[in-house]
C-alpha cells in the first residue's frame, strides 16, 4: 500500500486503523510500523475519535469536539468523522485536529479537500484523512492521493494480508 502510494507520488501519511485481529494487535502493529506505515491509534486512549454517535448524543460536532477537548486536555488529537464538507468546516471550525473525510470519493473527496484547505488553512491548523473503503485495488485509481489528503487510513493493510500457515509438532520420544 505504501509502496502503491509513493509510486503514485503521494507524499503524505499512509496508516493502518485500530481494527486488528483480535489477539494480534500487538504483532500486526508492529508489522505496519516495521513496514513504514504509520500505526494512526494504538488503541482507543491514544487519539480521541469522534463518530456520528458521539455527535448525535452531544447535540452537534461543535459540542462534541468542545466537550473532548475538556476530557483530552492538550497532549491527545481530535478525529472527527465527517461525511460532508459542511460537517468538516465545522469540526474544523470547532478545533478538531483531524478530519476524516469518510466514505467520500473521487471529485467530491478532492473538490472538498481542496476547499478546506484553501478556505480553512490559513486560520486553522488541521489534517485532512481519507477514509472508508480504500484498498490497493483502488489506490491508484481512485483520489485518495490527492496532495490536499494528509492521511489515508485503511485496514486494508493488515486485515487483506495473506498470513503464513504453519503449525508447530510436538516430538513424542
Amino acid at each position: 500500500m505504501l509502496d502503491a502510494a509513493r509510486a503514485a507520488n503521494y507524499h503524505g501519511i499512509v496508516a493502518g486503523t485500530r481494527k486488528t485481529t483480535p489477539g494480534f494487535r500487538l504483532v500486526e502493529k508492529y508489522g505496519m510500523i516495521v513496514g513504514g506505515v504509520d500505526a494512526h491509534r494504538y488503541d482507543l486512549s491514544s487519539m480521541v475519535m469522534l463518530k456520528d454517535n458521539h455527535v448525535w448524543s452531544t447535540g452537534s460536532i461543535t459540542k462534541a469536539v468542545q466537550a473532548a477537548r475538556l476530557a483530552a486536555g492538550f497532549s491527545l488529537r481530535i478525529d472527527v468523522e465527517v461525511q460532508s464538507q459542511a460537517e468538516a468546516k465545522e469540526a474544523i471550525e470547532a478545533g478538531a485536529d483531524v478530519v476524516m473525510l469518510d466514505n467520500m470519493v473521487g471529485d467530491q473527496l478532492v473538490q472538498c479537500a481542496r476547499e478546506l484547505k484553501r478556505d480553512l488553512g490559513q486560520k486553522h491548523r488541521f489534517l485532512l484523512e481519507s477514509s472508508g473503503g480504500i484498498t490497493l485495488a483502488n489506490l491508484k485509481q481512485d483520489a485518495h492521493l490527492d496532495q490536499a489528503i494528509d492521511i489515508i487510513s485503511t485496514s486494508a493493510i493488515h486485515q487483506s494480508t495473506q498470513h503464513v500457515d504453519f503449525s508447530l509438532k510436538i516430538d513424542q520420544k
